[in-house]
């Protein structure tokens, strides 16, 4: 375990650095045009060929297990990369950039023993992004960027039990699941996005407790963003991987009223088409 180098109470974001009201603002802007989001971050990561000392960074010189592969660290210790490839997505023409937090709940980092320290993930994560998406808005103000905050699935399920013998047993609860998620979106809040993206969703009650933490959270802060959703078909059966077609999935979010609902590229474009065919019939 790290401890965290501040306070999270402590942080509050700057009321000048969101875009204001970036629903109606997305909203406007999409009835004249197509708006693009990012690319992967991943691979993009991969090019730089980071070592396990860039990963580290000063603040986890001497931390006890490594902690290379765990992307979302690098908005701490390598943020000139983050921010680097941030540029280079909006400068190849992205309306919307995506934070670099996808794994960024205790959940998830909880693999790399780095719990206290996602809170500064997402903070961080947050403001790298909106500094990128400003320095673009201010040179060509007609065309505004926007932050959206990356929330990934988590490596757990809630509705399949990971062990065969046992099909009662479940690694996490819906309550730690939903903690976990009210960490993530409060700093991401706090870090400036404009939106909040629930993304590649496998096991819909996994993303129900996302949905539930970021209701919370939009309470608690009096802050409500558009929210983005994008769901996970895991194969040609139409399905996710907890056994819901898209048309289920999408009566399961409604409630939420998201900005926007799409389909994770795990298929691919041609074989994904159909589905976004029917989210398009579904959606309102």
């Amino acid at each position: 375990m790290t401890n965290s180098s501040s306070d999270p109470r402590s942080r509050t974001s700057d009321p000048g650095s969101r875009i204001p009201d970036p629903g109606s603002r997305l909203r406007r802007l999409l009835n004249d045009r197509i708006l693009i989001l990012d690319g992967a971050m991943g691979t993009m990561i991969q090019r730089h060929k980071l070592t396990e000392a860039d990963f580290r960074g000063e603040r986890f010189a001497n931390h006890p297990r490594d902690l290379k592969g765990d992307s979302d660290v690098l908005v701490l210790t390598r943020p000139d990369v983050i921010s680097a490839i941030h540029h280079e997505y909006l400068a190849a023409g992205a309306d919307i950039i995506e934070t670099n937090t996808f794994g960024g709940t205790a959940i998830a980092q909880g693999d790399y023993g780095l719990e206290d320290a996602v809170y500064d993930i997402n903070y961080e994560g947050a403001r790298l992004a909106r500094a990128a998406a400003d320095v673009w808005t201010e040179r060509t103000p007609d065309r505004p960027r926007f932050v959206a905050g990356s929330m990934g699935p988590t490596n757990r399920t809630l509705s399949i039990s990971p062990d065969v013998n046992n099909p009662a047993f479940r690694a996490t609860t819906f309550d730690e699941m939903r903690a976990a998620y009210e960490t993530q979106a409060r700093a991401l809040i706090a870090g400036g996005c404009d939106i909040l993206l629930l993304e590649t969703i496998f096991d819909t009650l996994v993303g129900k407790a996302a949905l539930v933490a970021i209701d919370h959270v939009f309470e608690e802060t009096g802050v409500r963003l558009p929210l983005m959703i994008s769901v996970t078909v895991t194969d040609r059966s139409g399905r996710t991987l907890s056994g819901q077609t898209v048309d289920a999935f999408y009566v399961s979010i409604r409630h939420a009223k998201p900005f926007s609902v799409g389909i994770n590229c795990a298929l691919g474009a041609r074989d994904m088409r159909p589905y976004l065919a029917e989210l398009a019939r579904l959606a309102e």
